[in-house]
């Protein structure tokens, strides 16, 4: 999730019986609960090296470890430096480094129930996994964080019993968007209607935690298109807002659903629904396939759940190759400025012999 809500969680989790630790423990859960994100130096390398290392080796087991041992030295550090910073009831390192590991860990938590996903095994596995219940900015969850310390002050007692209210209210907030989530996949059948083909017949199967990259799916014996897999994205706005996205052999193809929408649970009506579908081809040419092999396709294809591929030659024979991740098309993260807003398109360039001639990513 953004850095506000990790901020917000973090001082939370400050006034649980957490801070009996010791002084100091509030700072080291502020910082931990922000450590994994370090991953954005990578950035400095470009683009396509922060995506390729983005919420990977930072937000895994090891990433937990070492970034708790960090955090808690670095307040060890900056007490060996600062006399006016030691006193009695001082957390020692052990303790600081317990209470870092809480915070790490409820970074990565808080990072897997959102669309984006985590790379939760990395270095050991690149996988990336995702519950698909929270959006990367959570309004109501801000709200709920930001209010409970605002108006939690008062004594040690009363700001413990604020975060459990808060911390309560939060565990409603995840349940909603789940029961959401849930119904949102119930109803997609309806939105698509008679469209929809028949799943693949090596298709895989449905799962609590979904993770990609994923192997092709082979098409029916008829050689017809097929349906891989269906998805339900949370929106921004209203946690009964989902985008529904029909991952077919040959195509993407995205609906927009309010589960609240009584008209949905009629199946009679569903061909008021299917017309308003949008379309994004996915053909794998023998171009494209020889793009999914450059370095950056790679790094692409390792990071997007969803890669349409598009292609193009011009008049002289050059042809061009351009992945985007489906996930985020009209998304307020695409839509901001900056280097996230290029990561979700790559474009390869190819001469007519099929030598590469650039691999960028952005349109």
């Amino acid at each position: 999730m953004d850095n506000l809500t990790h901020s917000l969680f973090g001082l939370t989790l400050a006034r649980t019986p957490l801070g009996k630790a010791g002084r100091g423990t509030t700072a080291v859960l502020l910082i931990a609960s922000n450590a994994p994100d370090i991953d954005i130096v990578a950035a400095a390398g470009g683009a396509a090296k922060y995506l390729e290392w983005h919420r990977g080796m930072t937000h895994g087991p090891l990433g937990v470890i070492g970034l708790a041992a960090i955090t808690a030295a670095i307040i060890e550090v900056a007490r060996w430096l600062n006399p006016r910073w030691r006193h009695a009831d001082n957390a020692r390192w052990p303790m600081l480094f317990a209470v870092a590991i809480v915070g790490v860990l409820f970074h990565v938590l808080l990072d897997l129930p959102t669309s984006y996903g985590v790379r939760l095994l990395s270095p050991f596995s690149w996988r990336w996994f995702a519950l698909d219940w929270m959006p990367i900015v959570d309004a109501y969850f801000l709200i709920v964080l930001a209010s409970g310390l605002l108006f939690g002050r008062g004594g040690q007692a009363a700001r413990r019993r604020n975060a459990a209210i808060v911390l309560t209210f939060a565990a409603i907030i995840y349940g909603v968007r789940a029961a959401a989530h849930h119904q949102a996949l119930e109803m997609a059948p309806v939105l698509f209607g008679p469209t929809l083909p028949p799943r693949c017949d090596s298709a895989p199967s449905s799962s609590f935690v979904e993770s990609w990259p994923k192997p092709p799916a082979s098409p029916p014996a008829t050689g017809r298109r097929c349906l891989v897999e269906l998805a339900a994205l949370p929106q921004f706005l209203s946690p009964f807002d989902w985008r529904i996205v029909a991952h077919l052999s040959n195509a993407f193809e995205l609906h927009d659903i309010n589960v609240l929408d009584a008209r949905f649970r009629d199946s009679g009506k569903d061909a008021v629904f299917w017309r308003q579908v949008i379309r994004y081809p996915n053909i794998w040419t023998p171009m494209v396939e020889h793009a999914a092999s450059t370095d950056l396709g790679q790094v692409f294809l390792g990071f997007s759940r969803f890669p349409a591929a598009r292609t193009a030659t011009d008049a002289a024979g050059a042809g061009t190759v351009r992945f985007t991740d489906v996930r985020f098309v009209g998304s307020v993260i695409a839509d901001q400025p900056g280097v996230n807003n290029r990561m979700f398109t790559a474009t390869i360039r190819f001469d007519p012999g099929g030598r590469l001639l650039s691999e960028t990513l952005g349109r």
